[in-house]
């Protein structure tokens, strides 16, 4: 009898052991996460949205306020003021800025990232190349603000030097002063540090595509060209449509490079929305409300125009014919 009471009590801690559950340790591990979330993302963003409402206009109003309801937003909209021209200028800078570096920013990672995969041309030194490309990309706004002015000084400066002594032009140019170069300059800053990025995350999603559809269509005839347009890029949707996306906030939430190299000149034609919702919650005349209201539209347009690019990339499948 007791070495069957022996034996129940082992199998019944055996039994106690193996249901133990370790699913508390994961909670654990996500919790940094989950509190840095809340904290530093989650809380901003409903607080940017309550003061939007209210009439919290200075930093001292921000802990006392009330609701006023849409009156913000009405500013905003309300053609013809201040506030509101600005607002809407700086859109428009934006998304012009964004679009003249985003356009060229995917077209050349698409063609880096079709060519260091392509196994026909077999490129050599692919590795130091995806290196120099990317290299932009981990160097900070900071420096790359300051070296771009260093380059385009004026009246002494690099390119300004070079392009007297090459008898391109006799006086020294303000690049800055002229709104189709600086907005040129910005655009071009954009897309030289953010293509390499582009170009790794577009090679990444080719390498996933299962090589023996390449073999396949090497083995039918197809070219490089045939290969890309009708196996790559239909494969690569996902990819591309992440990289639309993240482009998008970046290029409407766009605000380093502007703010060093221009601080929107000239005339606020290189003032972005990012630097408009600065200048309204930092700098006079301290309009905090109205700040918020401008994330909130920003938001808004994000958020609209991230849901056409999904409905858009969506793979949409063939519809079956009708017989008679």
């Amino acid at each position: 009898m007791q070495n069957i009471s022996t034996n129940q009590a082992t199998v019944a801690n055996k039994t106690k052991h193996k249901s133990i559950s370790y699913d508390k340790y994961g909670y654990l591990f996500v919790a940094p996460f989950v509190i840095v979330f809340l904290v530093f993302q989650l809380y901003p963003i409903f607080f940017t949205f309550r003061t939007s409402l209210t009439d919290a206009a200075t930093w001292a109003k921000v802990l006392d306020n009330k609701i006023i309801g849409f009156d913000n937003f009405a500013k905003l909209f309300a053609f013809g003021t201040e506030v509101s021209n600005l607002f809407w200028k700086s859109l428009g800078n934006t998304v012009i800025m964004w679009l003249f570096n985003f356009v060229p920013q995917i077209s050349m990672a698409l063609i880096l990232a079709s060519w260091f995969t392509d196994s026909r041309m077999r490129l050599k030194f692919q590795g130091g190349f995806k290196v120099l490309i990317f290299m932009p990309n981990i160097i900070t706004a900071a420096t790359i603000g300051i070296l771009f002015m260093a380059l385009m000084g004026y009246p002494v400066g690099p390119i300004n030097v070079l392009l007297q002594q090459f008898g391109l032009q006799n006086a020294p140019f303000e690049f800055m002063r002229n709104v189709s170069m600086a907005r040129g300059t910005v655009s071009f800053i954009q897309w030289w540090m953010w293509y390499g990025n582009t170009m790794i995350i577009m090679i990444a999603g080719i390498m996933g595509i299962n090589p023996a559809l390449f073999e396949a269509a090497l083995v039918d005839g197809c070219s490089s060209r045939q290969t890309f347009w009708k196996i790559t890029l239909p494969l690569i949707k996902p990819i591309l449509l992440y990289n639309l996306v993240t482009s998008l906030v970046g290029g409407l939430t766009m605000f380093d490079i502007p703010h060093l190299m221009t601080q929107g000149n000239p005339d606020y034609t290189t003032n972005t929305v990012a630097r408009f919702i600065y200048q309204q919650g930092f700098d006079s005349p301290n309009n905090f409300n109205i700040a918020c209201a401008a994330s909130v539209v920003l938001f808004g347009i994000i958020v609209i125009c991230s849901l056409i690019l999904a409905a858009l990339m969506k793979d949409r499948e063939a519809k079956p014919r009708k017989t008679k």
